[in-house]
Formats: C-alpha cells, sequence, structure tokens
C-alpha cells in the first residue's frame, strides 16, 4: 500500500501542472537558460554577459573567477548542506550526509562556473526566456541567497575546486522538498509549467515537456 501510494504522489506530483492554467506567453525570446541534471541533481546554468555579472559581483568578492576568459555559464543549484558540500563526486558519497539530506537540513547555494555547455547532451534543457522571464528567474536565484551584514554569505573552504563556491541559502531542505522542487519553482517564477511536485530530475525534465 505504501509503494502504491508512493508511485500515485510521484505520478500526479508529474501529471498534474503548476499552475494549473497556462501562464502568460512568452514574448520575444532574448536570453537561452539550461537547466544541467545528474541522476538526482538539477542546476541552472545562465550565460555569463555583463549585465549578469554586475548584478551577481557578490560572487567575485566571495573569491570566484567570474571575469575569467573561459567562463561561458554560471550554474546555480540549491540543495542540503550536509550532503552537497560532502559529495563532490558520487565516489565521495558517505551514509551520515546522505541520511542527513533524506531528514532536514539547512540549505546552501552551489555556484559554478562552466565553459561551452554542449546543448545536444540528454541531460542538458535549453530553455528560452523572453526579457521579462529572465530578470523574474535571476530575482528568485538571488532571492536564495541568505544575507548576512554584507551581502550574501560564503561558506568559507567549501568549495569544491577553483571554479565553485558556496553560500548560506534560504529555506530547509528535505527530501520531500529539495533541490529540483527549488529549480522547478525558479522556472515557474519565469513563467513556465512543471508538474506540481517533482522531486527526481527525470521528473522535472518530463513535465517541461509536457506543459511548455
Amino acid at each position: 500500500m505504501t509503494s502504491f501510494a508512493i508511485a500515485l504522489a510521484v505520478a500526479l506530483g508529474t501529471l498534474v501542472p503548476r499552475p494549473f492554467w497556462p501562464a502568460r506567453p512568452q514574448q520575444l525570446a532574448s536570453h537561452r537558460i539550461l537547466v544541467l541534471a545528474n541522476p538526482i541533481h538539477t542546476d541552472i546554468a545562465i550565460p555569463v554577459d555583463e549585465a549578469l555579472l554586475r548584478r551577481f559581483a557578490f560572487l567575485r568578492t566571495a573569491g570566484l573567477p567570474i571575469d575569467a576568459a573561459g567562463a561561458r555559464h554560471i550554474a546555480f543549484g540549491w540543495g542540503s548542506r550536509a550532503f552537497y558540500i560532502a559529495t563532490p563526486t558520487w565516489s565521495q558519497l558517505k551514509l551520515t550526509p546522505l541520511l542527513k539530506g533524506l531528514t532536514l537540513d539547512v540549505s546552501v547555494m552551489h555556484v559554478q562556473l562552466t565553459g561551452e555547455i554542449s546543448q545536444q547532451q540528454p541531460n542538458v534543457i535549453a530553455i528560452d526566456l523572453d526579457e521579462a522571464s529572465f530578470q523574474a528567474l535571476l530575482g528568485f536565484v538571488e532571492a536564495s541567497f541568505r544575507q548576512g551584514a554584507n551581502g550574501p554569505i560564503s561558506i568559507d573552504g567549501a568549495a569544491y575546486n577553483d571554479y565553485d563556491g558556496f553560500f548560506e541559502a534560504n529555506g530547509r531542505f528535505t527530501a520531500v522538498m529539495g533541490c529540483n522542487t527549488w529549480t522547478a519553482a525558479a522556472l515557474r517564477a519565469a513563467g513556465l509549467r512543471t508538474g506540481w511536485w517533482t522531486p527526481a530530475p527525470p521528473l522535472l525534465a518530463l513535465s517541461l515537456r509536457l506543459y511548455n
């Protein structure tokens, strides 16, 4: 019975659209963002331009080389502090951070610089947005960073490499309201429709194809 209830929740969460009625139609698309997926997590990659660098200048202050010549996107993701920081690769997966991430944890924002990203990869979803939708998305992402006295709060020593970093975030992470539901909420802020509850990347991808 429990398995059936979970399967029903997943099916309804994917197949029931949110919002239920279509949002305003997109106007002339002027920005292309990418949703990047791995087996359990999604990020939103935004192309680097002068306006983005000005808006997220605090990343430079935190030590990220956002002006690097090879930087083409800044990828933003939200997740469990214990699991996210402790798991740079699957080979470094540990039980305690995993259990923490599956229960209740404080959240973090992960920011990573990338080079060119092939849009032909199966784990990449390209989405075109008009100016108003793009600005709404940036506003959602920006509001996800927890603010301190001097702006967003970076987490010292938590980076995977020289091209990424972690910041304190707003909201609590649970297995029910996790990284992929954050991505879905960000896309809805940009005027897209997703499934009502999409806790896994394939469910989010399917709902995006169904409703947009």
